[in-house]
Parts: structure tokens; sequence; C-alpha cells
């Protein structure tokens, strides 16, 4: 998916501008990778969370009981 994609789904589903969400959207980015360089890990709650290293790595939380994916695509 790309970023404007990510950008417009945000948008409709938090009932925001596509402006507005893209710009929520390049503040996480930019939080993630701040964080990345400063050695510490990043968290996406309910997703996982990126490590640091030599190379960047994301791990999926994992499935508590009970829980469904879903694309609402």
């Amino acid at each position: 998916m790309k970023k404007s994609q990510l950008a417009k789904r945000l948008a409709k589903q938090s009932g925001v501008s596509n402006a507005e969400a893209a710009d929520r959207l390049d503040r996480v980015v930019n939080q993630i990778i701040s964080n990345l360089r400063k050695g510490q890990s990043a968290p996406l709650p309910g997703l996982g969370h990126f490590t640091p290293g030599r190379k960047w790595d994301f791990r999926f939380e994992p499935k508590t009981k009970g829980s469904t994916e879903t694309d609402n695509e």
C-alpha cells in the first residue's frame, strides 16, 4: 500500500481531510525513524514494534484470543 492510499484510508476512517491524514502519517513515521536512530524501539500499539539494530526490524504482536483479522478495503 502506498502512503497516499494509507493517508486516504486514515482520512476516511477518522473524518479528517486527506492533507491532515497525510500530516499525521508523516509525524508517526518520523517518530518511528527518530526512535530507531536513537537506538530505541518504536511501538505501533495493536500491531507490533520496530526494533533498532544494524537492520531495523518489525515484530508483530502475538494474536490475542478472540482477535480477528479483517480488511475493510
